[in-house]
Order: structure tokens, then sequence, then C-alpha cells
């Protein structure tokens, strides 16, 4: 979590200076009750979507946002009157067009934000707990019950329950149906493993990571792995198998397999297809990706294993350039994160 602790604030807890959870850990490590600010509903324009947050720990000691324009002061000061009488609060704002651009709502829009109590004796562990999940890339889903703060942690590799499941699914935060509990989704960032330094990767790593994914760029040739192509920080020159034992290809994860070389891209499919990703693509023509299927059956994996493989790679839109080809595989995994399966 380095790059949530590169900047520090000038006070006494050095919190980060713009991750509420990490700032809420530190002011409850020094004893000090904090005000956590959650939006759960947003409508129009909202820079922050449900489920940032805000910590409060003082008039003039918060991290984090829920709008990033005017609404902060009334939330801060809800924040103060929470942390003194214990009592959650929602806070309502509408913000008309005129005004819009002031609270940084560019269009108009409406927020909903509930503010909560977070006491050193008794909270500390759960945002410990929060913490070591993020560390692990394990997802789970808090589900608070609106009228007092009530709090049920749900692990959301094994969830059962439907909305449990979809919440964990779409990464989506969210009031549930009743309207009296938020669903708050806190799951791995996104990434998407591309094996082949290609030129199609280089503009896929460029616009995935736009999107806001985590990119990581495998390729054992170390002449396409180079740092004058890619972003030195997303390149781990070696082989797939190898590669893949030093990160995590879990249900948060994407494979594409771009090198165009066999023993390379059916390595990585081999491992692939053992892990629980949520996409595997792979480039090539349909009479390439034949040959590739043959190849996998050889090695022992059914047919069910190998439809798992988008191939040709990308959603159909008569791609042919470097760019448009990476933008339709970038456009089907968004689609493979955000639609429900069919």
């Amino acid at each position: 979590m380095t790059d949530l602790q590169a900047d520090q604030v000038a006070s006494k807890t050095d919190a980060p200076l713009t991750n509420a959870r990490a700032a809420a850990r530190a002011w409850l490590e020094a004893g000090r009750p904090v005000a956590m600010a959650t939006v759960i509903d947003t409508w129009g324009s909202a820079p922050v979507r449900a489920g940032g947050q805000m910590a409060i720990a003082d008039i003039d000691e918060f991290q984090g946002s829920v709008s990033g324009g005017c609404v902060e002061a009334d939330v801060i000061a809800a924040g103060i009157d929470v942390i003194e009488n214990g009592k959650p609060q929602i806070l309502s704002f509408g913000i008309a067009d005129e005004t819009a651009w002031r609270s940084g709502l560019a269009c108009g829009g409406k927020i909903r934000v509930y503010v909560s109590r977070l006491d050193p004796g008794t909270d500390l562990e759960f945002i410990k707990r929060l913490d070591e999940a993020t560390a692990n890339r394990s997802p789970l889903v808090i589900a608070t019950r609106l009228s007092d703060g009530a709090r049920e942690i749900h692990d959301g590799t094994a969830a059962t329950d439907p909305a449990i499941a979809e919440t964990v699914r779409r990464a989506h935060s969210a009031v549930d149906k009743s309207g009296e509990t938020f669903l708050h989704a806190l799951t791995p960032p996104p990434r998407i493993i591309i094996v082949g330094a290609t030129h199609i990767a280089q503009h896929l790593a460029t616009m995935a990571t736009a999107a806001g994914y985590d990119v990581k760029v495998i390729d054992p040739r170390t002449a396409f792995a180079s740092p004058a192509r890619f972003d030195p920080s997303q390149i781990i020159a070696g082989w797939p198998e190898e590669c893949f034992r030093k990160m995590t290809a879990d249900p948060f994860s994407a494979v594409v397999t771009l090198t165009h070389v066999n023993h390379i891209d059916d390595e990585a499919l081999s491992v692939a297809l053992k892990s629980p990703c949520r996409y595997i693509g792979a480039l090539g023509s349909r009479r390439t990706h034949a040959k590739r299927v043959a190849r996998l059956q050889a090695a022992g994996f059914t047919d069910a294993d190998i439809a798992r493989i988008n191939a040709p790679v990308g959603l159909d839109i008569e791609a042919e350039t470097a760019g448009e080809i990476a933008t339709s595989i970038l456009a089907q995994i968004i689609s493979a994160f955000r639609k429900a399966p069919e």
C-alpha cells in the first residue's frame, strides 16, 4: 500500500493524505473516535460513486471525499455530531444545475451519505480485518443496517445470498431492495494479465490503465518486455507459469494471450484454465484457435475448460488496427466484469 502512504498530513497521526480507511485506522490506533462518512446512493452527475468514504476525526482533520465539492463541509459538521452523540445520520444533498460546478456535480445530481461512529475499543479490529482482506485480494461485503449502524461482514468468496454474490461480482455498492441495509463491496482492483508484450499489448495496457485496471505484462522475450515500450512497473520478464506464481489469477483477474507464439500462449492458457480468473482471451484466427484447441485437448483439458477461452479475442467490431483490436479486447473484458452472466 505504498502508493497510499506516499503523502502525509501534518498531524500527530501522520495519516495518509487521501485514503479514508488508512486515516481512520491511524486515528483509532491513537485512541481517538472517528466518524466514517460513506456515499450510499448517487443520482445524476456524482464524482464519487457509492462506497466512497471520508474519515473525520475533528473539524480540521479529515481524509477522503464524498463529493469533491462544497457538501464536504456539511458532512464534516455532521461527522463531529456523530462522534459526540454516537448516533448515525443519513444526509441527503440535491444539487441544482446552477450550483453544480461549485459542488463538484458537474451536471446536477443527488447523493446520500451515511455517517457513523467508529470507536477505538470496538472498531479497530474491524478496520484491521478489512486491511488484511485488501492485502490478500479477498473480497468482502459489509452489510450495514442503516437504522443503527449494526454491521455484518460477508466473505465474498463463499457468498450464498444472491444479493451478496451479485454485489461481489459487479463490485457494486448499493442499498439493498429493502432500503434498510447498505451493501458495501470491498473487492480487489480488477487486474488484466497480458501475456505477450506486443504492439496490441501496448495499446491495451495504456487503455486498461486509464480505465482503472491493474495491468501486468508478461513476456519471456526481454527485447519485447522492455521499459522503453511499457511502464516499467507493469512488466514482468519471464515465462507465464513462473510469473503466475508471483500473482493471483483470481475471480477479479482477466488473462489475455497476445504473443502469437504457440508454446508461450499455450503455457499461459494452461495456467489460466486451472485458475478461477473471470476472463480468458486468446489472439488468433479461428483456424489458429482450432489448432490450439487440439493441443489443449491433448494436454487433458475438457471441452468445458476450453470453452472459457474467448477466441478470436475481443468483441466482433470489425477491428483492424492494433489500437482497434485492443479496444475490442478491453470492451469484452469490461463486459465480463460488469454484465450478468447469460
